[in-house]
């Protein structure tokens, strides 16, 4: 029997290869002789530089920075100088772990820090920036980052405006970078799975805010901000990318990479995929199963992200899909309309969270060996 394992990680529990281990575990436990092929996954999100490092040989840079609420803090990224090629994951400088709870405002936080490394990264020789969205604790649609690289934004009376996502509904003026128009051929990918657009009730601020700690009132006052700040795009620089899926990614940071930046968007999953060769391994070995998951299963999943990009692998190549999953929210019958897939929730109903977070390793060990001694019962 051949595996191929490309899970997520179980957030706040364990690593994507830590996820890995558990489940070939679970699998050498009833079958012994397997053969187990892993690919350390990301949909762009945390966890992007450890992917990339995974497959390439590269410079690990570190920047003094600051983190979403300004604090100074040192964060790494990837280079190759050879070729110019830079990797930054967004959660590193702007990410919603870098806060206490009680710290989590989307009012108040921003992208700078990222900014910094963008900046840095590009006075490094970096012609070409790869940035990994998601985790972020912001929804300033990346107005920090576009300060960091010499944008300024001003409120009606010539004031400058902090870039965070409280101020978004109070510019009124963009003033250009001179910085960027030294580096006009620089190359920039949002790499991200999620097709959120900027606004409105599927975009960064209902969607996402709430678990970066805003309210229902914040929640519609930076929805009208993100809107407000469209208008003024759309006025001075002539760039309409609101709609564009995958613009409300990592609160709206996407749309400002895109608009600030002429970033391309590219799909994490996709961009991983191809670092693995994943095609190659699916062709030159006859692959029984693959097996996935990560701790929650929500619609969020079903969005684009790297759960969704393996299903839809698994059904190109008409191979069985095993998600393994803390708990899902979505109706297994929604889920198996993407193709041949079964669904394993880890979690013991009768225990706590915080037990299945603490024993989640064991727990898909004993879930996937079940799951495959039921199927030789079949």
């Amino acid at each position: 029997m051949n595996f191929l394992l490309v899970p997520d990680k179980f957030k706040g529990s364990l690593s994507a290869k830590q996820v890995i281990a558990a489940i070939e575990r679970g699998v050498t436990s009833i079958f012994p002789k397997a053969d187990t092929y892993s690919v350390t996954a990301s949909d762009g999100g945390d966890g992007f530089l450890d992917s990339v490092r995974h497959y390439m040989q590269l410079e690990t840079v570190k920047v003094n920075t600051t983190d979403p609420l300004g604090r100074v803090i040192n964060a790494e990224y990837l280079l190759n100088r050879e070729t110019g090629v830079a990797y930054i994951e967004l959660a590193k400088a702007s990410g919603l772990e870098l806060l206490g709870k009680e710290e989590r405002n989307p009012l108040l936080t921003s992208t700078i820090g990222t900014g910094i490394q963008i900046k840095e990264a590009v006075l490094r020789g970096a012609k070409k920036i790869f940035i990994g969205l998601g985790g972020s604790a912001t929804n300033d649609a990346g107005l920090g980052i576009a300060m960091a690289l010499g944008f300024s934004f001003e409120d009606e009376f010539g004031n400058l405006l902090k870039p965070t996502g409280g101020n978004l509904s109070k510019v009124n003026t963009i003033i250009p970078s001179k910085f960027l128009k030294e580096y006009k051929k620089l190359e920039v990918y949002a790499v991200n799975d999620v097709d959120n657009p900027l606004y409105g009730p599927t975009g960064a601020a209902y969607v996402y805010s709430a678990q970066k700690g805003g309210n229902k009132e914040d929640i519609e006052f930076l929805d009208k901000g993100l809107k407000h700040l469209h208008t003024i795009v759309k006025a001075e620089m002539g760039k309409d990318y609101a709609d564009l899926p995958g613009s409300g990614a990592a609160g709206g940071t996407a749309y400002g990479l895109k608009s600030f930046l002429n970033a391309e968007f590219i799909s994490g999953t996709d961009f991983i995929f191809k670092l693995a060769r994943i095609d190659e391994l699916l062709e030159s070995n006859s692959i029984d199963f693959i097996i996935t998951g990560e701790g929650k299963i929500d619609e969020q999943t079903l969005r684009g992200k790297l759960i969704n990009g393996v299903c839809q692998l698994g059904k190109n190549y008409n191979i069985p899909v095993i998600v393994v999953c803390g708990v899902s929210e979505v109706n297994a019958d929604h889920i198996r309309e993407m193709g041949n897939i079964e669904v394993i929730e880890i979690r013991d109903p009768s225990m706590s969270l915080s037990y299945s977070i603490k024993n989640a390793s064991s727990l898909i060990e004993l879930a996937i060996a079940k799951f495959f001694k039921n199927q030789l019962k079949k």
